[in-house]
């Protein structure tokens, strides 16, 4: 598994991170000289004290790309495509393993509904202008 995180991909990703990280501490030391200059604002004293927290982060997706990248090793994760599945498995196989997902809630609400002119006549009226609105654009559609 250690072996996988030595491949010219990530021997690039973690060059890249150290050097993210590495900068983000310089850039804090920066902005903290700044801070204490004659010229210095309280804007200098927080970059000083948000580049910290850049860095962390940075290392925060350094660990979670390398946790993804062992847990697709080990077969945990999800091809993202179907294309990525083998082509002996046919797709439906795979689609039933996967336990079905149903919406919670439907894509387009019902309609509302119908509102008498003795209920609210103003709302019945506006009703009234949006169905003949609807009717004139489907004439011309």
């Amino acid at each position: 598994m250690l072996r996988s995180l030595l491949t010219p991909r990530w021997l690039l990703l973690h060059a890249l991170f150290i050097v993210a990280t590495i900068a983000t501490g310089f850039l804090a030391v920066w902005q903290w000289d700044r801070a204490h200059e004659a010229g210095g604002s309280f804007q200098n004293l927080g970059y000083a004290l948000q580049w910290p927290l850049f860095g962390a982060f940075t290392i925060f997706l350094w660990i979670k790309l390398i946790r993804m990248d062992f847990a697709q090793q080990r077969g945990e994760a999800e091809p993202a495509t179907s294309a990525d599945a083998d082509e002996g498995s046919s797709t439906a196989s795979a689609v039933s393993e996967e336990p079905e997902r149903r919406r919670s809630r439907p894509l387009v609400p019902p309609p509302a509904p119908p509102v008498d002119s003795d209920e609210d006549p103003e709302l019945a009226e506006y009703n009234r202008y949006l169905a003949g609105l609807d009717q004139s654009d489907q004439r011309t559609s």
